[in-house]
């Protein structure tokens, strides 16, 4: 990204920014719109699929689990592949895996449940497997990309920097569950109108495949040397800036919290509050009935969701310039960690869940700061590092959090679960409120 000199004052500026990126890494940012596109419109509605298909709260727990190793242990193996086949063939590889991914969730109740010897395989455990597989393209670049933008970002404006990328990305996360929505009204078993759902996100898959194979220069790629292995991971951890330390442990709590009932959230609706729309819309002399179900009507509340962080994220990063990073950041796990006893305690109405899920859209507001506040400490060429070995650190501890929110939903009760998650993420942004400390480009 070349460097700013105009002002970011809202999405559009954002866009506008985002491309002004370098061809290759556009190309790149394209590609993960598209996949970030399919996993948005299948992965939040997964664990209604998964309850259709026969699972216990705390199998879906698991399931969230499940995805946190995944996210913890891939990114290092997917550097090294990528450095041991080049960037062009790994990201063509890692987009079929992830294609397949999410023709095994397609197919999951066609194949059903099978006995292997005394054990019956239920048709949920494919689920688990398309996972493994849908994640795969994630595992490319996480640190290399935040290390593009340090590297052609001005220090002072790192979290401009980061919001004109981040903004292009998360609209796939508006524009995903949206899509879904809509096809998922389709048909009264959602069982049969998600299979919509994963079918498209299987051409998103095959198009961003396709497009990042033949468009993506991989001779402009001069980011990444070979993987030292576990003696390098140990000296990253040795050498991580001091100041990142209570960033990283606020940091964590926030997300073990919320790692605990986010799977859980369409369940909220769908399953607890049991909350649809009906309703009437007058547009130009003509009236139109709406009755969207518990899960259509989800994936329209995750919309207002990433519109709300669409609308807030360039907007707060320009404000993080006056006021500094940290408390930017603070706002943002301030309502990560008091969402989950919000929404629990949502009363049963359409219009008090359109507010609740635009009060989480504020969360957003703080991710361009956070993610200036990682790598602006680091070093210059070792904003990769350091971006990867916080996120292995951070996503390692967070690893248990799904099944202990499954366990407590299942044989306690999911107020109890989601209270137990609000109390954990308070005590994360205290804790970083009391010990965190500023970038220096900022204060």
């Amino acid at each position: 990204m070349a460097k700013e000199t105009a002002e970011a004052s809202g999405a559009i500026d954002a866009f506008r920014q985002f491309f002004a990126l370098q061809r290759d890494v556009l190309v790149l940012s394209l590609a993960m719109f598209a996949f970030s596109l399919g996993f948005q419109m299948t992965n939040r509605f997964l664990p209604e699929y998964m309850v259709a298909l026969g699972a216990t709260g705390f199998v879906i727990g698991l399931f969230g689990t499940f995805g946190n190793v995944i996210a913890a242990l891939y990114p290092y193996p997917g550097g090294a592949i990528s450095d041991r086949i080049g960037s062009r063939y790994a990201l063509t590889v890692f987009g079929l895996v992830s294609t397949l991914g999410f023709i095994v969730w397609l197919f999951a109740p066609t194949i059903g449940a099978f006995t292997v010897g005394d054990i019956t395989i239920e048709p949920w455990i494919w689920i688990f497997v398309g996972l493994l597989l849908a994640q795969a393209w994630k595992s490319f670049g996480l640190g290399a990309t935040f290390a593009v933008v340090k590297q052609a970002t001005d220090s002072s404006r790192l979290a401009v920097g980061f919001a004109s990328t981040e903004t292009f990305r998360r609209t796939a996360f508006l524009v995903g569950p949206v899509l879904a929505a809509i096809l998922i009204d389709l048909h009264p078993d959602f069982t049969v109108s998600f299979r919509y759902v994963l079918a498209v996100a299987v051409i998103f898959g095959v198009v961003g495949t396709v497009a990042q194979h033949f468009l993506y220069d991989a001779s402009a790629d001069t980011i990444g040397g070979s993987f030292e292995g576990i003696a390098r991971i140990r000296r990253d951890l040795r050498e991580m800036p001091d100041e990142l330390r209570p960033l990283l442990v606020g940091d964590t709590l926030v997300r073990f919290a919320n790692g605990m009932v986010y799977v859980f959230f369409v369940l909220v609706v769908t399953q607890i509050l049991q909350v649809g729309l009906d309703t009437t819309i007058a547009v130009g002399g003509f009236s139109y009935d709406v009755s969207l179900s518990p899960p259509a009507f989800f994936g329209y509340l995750l919309g207002v969701e990433m519109l709300i962080a669409l609308l807030v994220m360039a907007p707060a990063a320009k404000f993080a310039e006056s006021v500094g990073l940290k408390p930017v950041v603070a706002v943002g796990f301030a309502v990560y960690a008091i969402f989950p006893i919000v929404l629990i305690n949502t009363p049963a109405s359409a219009a008090a869940l359109i507010l609740v899920f635009a009060f989480s859209g504020l969360r957003f507001a703080g991710l361009p700061s956070h993610k200036a506040l990682i790598v602006g400490p680091a070093e210059s060429g070792a904003g990769g590092r350091v971006t990867g070995t916080y996120y292995l650190l951070r996503n390692t501890v967070v690893i248990p959090s799904a099944a202990i929110g499954g366990a407590l939903w299942e044989f306690v009760s999911p107020e109890v679960a989601f209270t137990i998650a609000a109390v954990i993420g308070v005590v994360g942004t205290g804790y970083f409120l009391v010990y965190g400390t500023e970038f220096e480009a900022y204060a």
